[in-house]
């Protein structure tokens, strides 16, 4: 990654502002790559379906299609964000408890994904089969089975219910559905509950294959792997040291023993987001204030947590001069732009310090522009640093550009 200097900082903040992201697409390349290798080593037959929901910008989707790799969203929006970066219909899986009904059929029709995530959706998939016999759906269903990792997820269809084996049991005589994947997704990122997650997947495909015939194309197992992380970073989320190695051992290691002897063996496919997306992105902001309030010292910046998304915790940050004039400080609380008593992006911050320096925020690639709400400001520029010139991926908002649906 780029090294950051008050020279380049300037530069770019006379023309952008003083508050942006700042991507190195190269960095998100190497990640996918490194993914990639890693799971491909134990099975060939491997593929990533990146996860939009963690990231959407349109320059990393279409890393992700140029190098092969598969769209996973969660909404219509998503959906149109793949389309618009040029990745086919047959190149998407749409995931997600709620679905646009009409949006949905259009994208079955043209030849996409959908993961079953209940009865009722597949129920309104069979009407649309019903409905248009010249047509063959492509579906997967999204699987809900214990991991041990003490959550009971809200989402899929139950491995072991009557509803499960309902829909398998009407797809058979439904002839233009098609089953072609099983998918699921569990939260907690610890490679430790990957080999209980991949054991449940060859449970359902054995139970689809042997009870119903089907030879579905694709396992998917989900995404909630950790990427790199700085270490101050790993301490307070309280992970060990974990690499892609650990996540390959548990589960594409597995599937090359499960399907050593198969012919039609399914493709492996995972879903990444934060794993390849984090540490690809930093945010930018500067000092604006520095003030002692009862005893207490206090800076505000022009940035806020609304833009990092790691509340809770103290992101990496890196101080760099940026004004006339710095102090050393000890135990300063670094607080946003909001309005809100707890905004703050960085608390216990001793060192050197002074109005205009830039506060430069790493690993925030992952929910943090994508959840950054129209609040109090509007959203910053993305930048890209990773050649030797900057290029705009996404220029800051305007008034018009939020405003331009209310009526006034």
């Amino acid at each position: 990654m780029r090294t950051l200097s008050k020279e380049i900082l300037n530069d770019i903040s006379s023309i952008y502002g003083d508050s942006f992201y700042i991507l190195d697409s190269d960095v998100f390349e190497n990640n996918y790559q490194a993914l990639t290798s890693a799971f491909t080593k134990y099975y060939p037959n491997f593929n990533i379906a990146y996860s939009y929901k963690t990231n959407y910008v349109p320059k990393l989707v279409k890393i992700v299609d140029r190098l092969g790799g598969y769209a996973e969203v969660v909404s219509d929006m998503e959906m149109q964000t793949a389309l618009k970066a040029g990745v086919p219909y047959e190149r998407i899986i749409w995931n997600g408890p709620v679905k646009n009904k009409e949006n949905l059929k259009s994208f079955l029709l043209q030849g996409g994904t959908a993961n079953v995530d209940s009865p009722a959706e597949f129920e309104y998939i069979k009407e649309i089969a019903t409905n248009n016999l010249d047509k063959e759906l492509n579906i997967g269903i999204r699987c809900n089975y214990e991991v041990g990792d003490g959550v009971l997820s809200r989402f899929g269809v139950d491995i072991d219910s009557e509803d499960f084996d309902y829909i398998l049991s009407e797809i058979k005589v439904i002839h233009n559905i098609n089953l072609i994947g099983l998918q699921a997704h569990f939260a907690k990122r610890s490679p430790e509950y990957w080999t209980k997650r991949t054991e449940g997947m060859f449970r359902a495909y054995k139970h689809v294959r042997e009870k119903y015939g089907f030879k579905v194309k694709r396992l998917d197992i989900g995404g909630g792997i950790y990427g790199d992380m700085p270490e101050t970073l790993r301490t307070q989320l309280k992970v060990e040291k974990t690499c892609f190695e650990d996540y390959a051992v548990r589960s594409a290691k597995l599937f090359a023993e499960y399907f050593n002897d198969i012919e039609d063996a399914p493709t492996l496919l995972v879903e990444p987001g934060t794993a390849i997306a984090a540490d690809s992105m930093r945010y930018v902001c500067r000092v604006e204030t520095i003030k002692t309030v009862r005893g207490k010292t206090i800076a505000s910046a022009n940035g806020s947590q609304k833009n990092i998304s790691l509340s809770g915790l103290n992101p990496p940050m890196e101080v760099i001069v940026g004004g006339d004039k710095q102090e050393t400080y000890e135990d300063v609380d670094i607080a946003g732009y909001t309005c809100i008593e707890s905004d703050y992006i960085y608390k216990g911050y001793s060192g050197k310090l002074g109005i205009g320096d830039y506060l430069v925020y790493s690993n925030c690639g992952s929910y943090s522009l994508v959840m950054k709400p129209p609040f109090i400001f509007t959203n910053v520029p993305v930048l890209d640093i990773s050649k030797d010139e900057v290029e705009v991926i996404k220029r800051a908002e305007t008034f018009e550009d939020l405003f331009t649906t209310y009526t006034f």
